[in-house]
């Protein structure tokens, strides 16, 4: 045999991340953001931002 026909396989690893925890971890960060700005709101500005997404989807709240 000769050198020539020799031929050595060479794998590369490639790093994987699971990417499905992405989407939680930014429903998460979200609510935190939510919950935290809220802390510093009135209650009559979040209740009428409520008010008006009701409205905005077409709910009858009165």
């Amino acid at each position: 045999m000769n050198a020539q026909n020799n031929t050595a396989a060479q794998t590369k690893t490639i790093a994987r991340t699971d990417l499905s925890v992405l989407p939680i971890a930014f429903a998460v960060l979200g609510g935190l953001m939510l919950l935290f700005a809220s802390g510093y709101a009135q209650a009559s500005v979040l209740h009428d931002a409520a008010h008006d997404q009701r409205h905005a989807m077409a709910f009858p709240c009165h």
